[in-house]
């Protein structure tokens, strides 16, 4: 383990701790926004121990608070965790070949120690990035959850600090740059008029399912491009 932090260099390890901090940030809204909802004190702890995966946190407890049937809820979070398949594929080296170190590291495979780990050319680096975002995010998001929850239990409204804004602003600005590659639009436009259109009509935690569907339907009806003869 000492080996990973000394193949870090200063601007590798301050960009993992930035992106740790604002990981925090969102871990309190996310614990303050469950607890004010209603679910109990340890249930978003217990959550970010086991699953570790903040967007299907959120999904979850945003469609059981609006009222949706738990099992939806829970089959929205499998979906939206179904990236981590070819996460798995594209960083699999740096797991390490013990069941152990294998095991460990599929906890911590979340999109960012992912994208950190393949923004390196060396397989050291790859190595060392991966597991010192992986750690960094897990103990700074299990301690942002512990507070936010615990700060819950005073706010009646997290509406009126704009808690319930923190996490869509931080997908939003994910979402927002791969909007550039042109196959990727369909996809998501066909997601998000599902969503819009189904809201109206179908009980919480539906759209949600279905935009997932459509996006899906997206990718699978976009023809592929002719390659020029030679």
């Amino acid at each position: 383990m000492r080996s990973i932090w000394r193949t870090l260099d200063r601007g590798l390890a301050r960009d993992i701790g930035l992106v740790c901090l604002a990981d925090c940030l969102v871990g309190v809204s996310y614990g303050a926004i469950a607890v004010s909802s209603g679910f109990p004190l340890w249930l978003p702890m217990l959550m970010s121990l086991l699953v570790f995966a903040g967007a299907s946190q959120f999904m979850f407890v945003g469609i059981v608070a609006a009222g949706g049937n738990p099992f939806a809820a829970v089959l929205a979070g499998l979906l939206a965790n179904a990236r981590h398949l070819p996460f798995g594929f594209a960083v699999g080296d740096v797991l390490g070949r013990r069941w152990a170190s294998r095991l460990a590291g599929s906890h911590l495979m979340i999109d960012e120690s992912v994208a950190f780990a393949l923004a390196q050319r060396e397989a050291q680096r790859r190595r060392a990035a991966y597991w010192a975002c992986g750690i960094g995010l897990f103990a700074c998001w299990n301690l942002g959850v512990v507070a936010g929850a615990f700060a819950g239990t005073a706010i009646s409204d997290t509406d009126v600090f704009g808690l319930d804004a923190a996490f869509p602003a931080v997908l939003l600005a994910l979402v927002l740059p791969s909007l550039r590659d042109k196959a990727a639009r369909l996809p998501v436009l066909i997601g998000v008029l599902v969503a819009l259109a189904t809201t109206p009509f179908l009980p919480a935690g539906l759209p949600v399912l279905l935009a997932l569907a459509g996006v899906v339907a997206g990718v699978a009806a976009k023809e592929p491009e002719p390659q020029e003869a030679r």
